[in-house]
């Protein structure tokens, strides 16, 4: 333990000046802090990033509604299965959708086992059920469907919900789920969150359909919506969508003749599409419409090819710029729900920093002096390298843009008093060592290595306990575990080697024959 190999020193020395180096940005004031905007990304300029409780801002809990996608499938489930049983010529008095599933009503003298086989066939996560007459056949979506249906809504909620907000501009939003369908979401250093409630609260499912113009019979049937630009005014169009939003690769404001306008894009199987569309249909009115009102049912006059088009209405920049984003990010899978709005303001988040300031500080003072104290020399190189814990620790979270939260505070106080755990341990081992009658070298390398094995095993079983904390624990809980983990590690390298290394140079320099420990 007393030889060092050279490699291993220039390690510990170049980790410990980047430690100070990238922790460095935290100690600059905010208004001193653009000097680090010109310097290239991968140099040190990051600083951490504040949570809620420290910044101010908003908090909002969402509520995803489910059974209206448990509802679309049902509908789908009919609507697929209608013209396959007419395909197999099964005679049927009715057919409807049920609570997650459908119900059908069959002549009598229809094959049974046949209809099973086709409804298994459709989707094979059906549990059929028949009646004893044998004539309605219930097929409903099993428990495990069912379940992967809600976490795959709530899985797509979430990523939507982050793409948009996102958009804005929005620094560092937490967003992460609760329970079986709510989520939250949480934004720093927004005071007033109305246009991302505005932005949350739209399903943006867009379509695009042919307007009915009640000449010929519609296949599918129509649907009477109202018109945006026209309040009060409805129109008829055909129910089968021609085009859908996740043909949509992207979209961006533009301006037409001096108005305001969404240019979108399509990808190739919408490019196609649309193409056709607008061939078959020219003079014909063609209605775009975003979360079943009518924006927009501009005239098709003429065909359409390329794969890029516009959408022209009484829009605002504003309105504009809203839709573009909601279109880019896609549509919500089901409606949210606004269950809980709170906003943490700035001087409270400020009051909470200073507090965290004040505890720590106090907490390293102590901490300093009682091992300068104790442990005299030793004490003094036991506190350079808690110094170096606390840069590493902040230079990790600022790389890797953590968000430090009050509890996550808490977490690098308890990481100080924690962090000299392991030279205590070495320490008395070397007190103990050189009691013994050992040289001041031998007792150095005895502490060091019979020390090891306790050291590994109490930072090991804590390091557990953050990671634990870390996978089943949410918001304030996960933001202790974050710097509960990083400060384990950082303080197992600063006590091991760099109080180490500070040792061993002492020793191979001054080469005493007493030690004062």
């Amino acid at each position: 333990m007393i030889h060092i190999a050279r490699w291993k020193i220039i390690s510990v020395i170049v980790v410990c000046v980047l430690a100070l180096l990238y922790s460095l940005p935290n100690a600059v004031p905010s208004s001193a802090r653009g000097v680090f905007d010109s310097l290239p990304s991968w140099m040190p300029g990051k600083t951490v990033n504040l949570g809620l409780d420290l910044q101010g801002g908003s908090y909002l809990l969402l509520q995803v509604e489910i059974d209206e996608v448990l509802k679309s499938r049902s509908e789908d489930l009919v609507d697929t299965a209608r013209p396959e049983l007419r395909e197999a010529k099964i005679r049927y008095t009715r057919i409807d959708d049920i609570e997650w599933g459908m119900r059908l009503t069959i002549r009598e003298g229809e094959d049974v086992d046949q209809i099973k086989k086709m409804l298994r066939k459709l989707d094979p996560n059906l549990d059929i059920v028949v009646s004893e007459d044998g004539k309605v056949i219930e097929a409903h979506y099993n428990e495990t469907a069912l379940k992967d249906m809600r976490n795959q809504t709530i899985a797509q909620s979430i990523e939507i919900v982050r793409r948009r907000i996102d958009e804005t501009g929005t620094r560092e939003p937490a967003i992460q789920r609760q329970g079986d369908d709510r989520i939250i979401v949480q934004l720093p250093g927004v005071d007033d969150p109305q246009r991302i409630k505005d932005l949350l609260g739209r399903t943006a499912k867009m379509t695009f359909h042919l307007v009915d113009q009640g000449n010929s019979r519609t296949v599918g049937g129509t649907r009477t919506l109202p018109m945006v630009e026209a309040p009060g005014q409805t129109i008829d169009i055909q129910r089968r969508a021609m085009l859908t939003g996740d043909m949509l690769v992207h979209a961006q404001p533009a301006f037409e003749q001096g108005q305001p306008v969404v240019s979108f894009r399509l990808n190739a199987i919408g490019a196609k599409r649309f193409c056709d569309v607008t061939r078959e249909n020219v003079g014909r009115p063609f209605a775009i419409v975003l979360d079943d009102e009518v924006i927009s049912a501009p005239r098709i006059n003429g065909a359409i090819c390329g794969g890029s088009a516009i959408i022209t209405g009484s829009f605002s920049l504003e309105e504009v710029a809203d839709m573009s984003l909601l279109l880019r990010a896609g549509a919500l899978p089901a409606p949210l729900n606004f269950m809980e709005e709170r906003t943490v303001g700035p001087s409270l988040g400020a009051d909470s920093v200073e507090a965290g300031k004040i505890a720590s500080l106090v907490g390293l003072a102590f901490v300093l002096v009682f091992m300068l104290v104790t442990y005299g020399r030793f004490g003094l190189y036991a506190d350079i390298a808690l110094m170096v814990n606390v840069s590493l620790i902040f230079a990790l979270l600022s790389g890797l843009q953590a968000t430090l939260t009050l509890p996550g505070i808490a977490g690098i106080v308890l990481t100080v008093g924690m962090a000299v755990d392991a030279n205590v341990l070495i320490f008395e081992r070397i007190r103990e060592e050189f009691r013994q009658g050992r040289t001041p070298m031998a007792a150095i390398d005895a502490g060091y290595s019979r020390a090891m094995s306790t050291i590994v095993d109490s930072n090991l079983t804590t390091l557990i306990a953050a990671v634990i904390l870390y996978s089943f624990g949410t918001g304030p809980i996960k933001g202790f575990a974050v710097t509960l983990g990083i400060g384990i590690v950082t303080s197992f390298f600063s006590a091991i080697m760099v109080t180490r290394l500070l040792v061993v140079h002492w020793l191979k320099t001054k080469k005493p024959s007493e030690l004062t420990v």
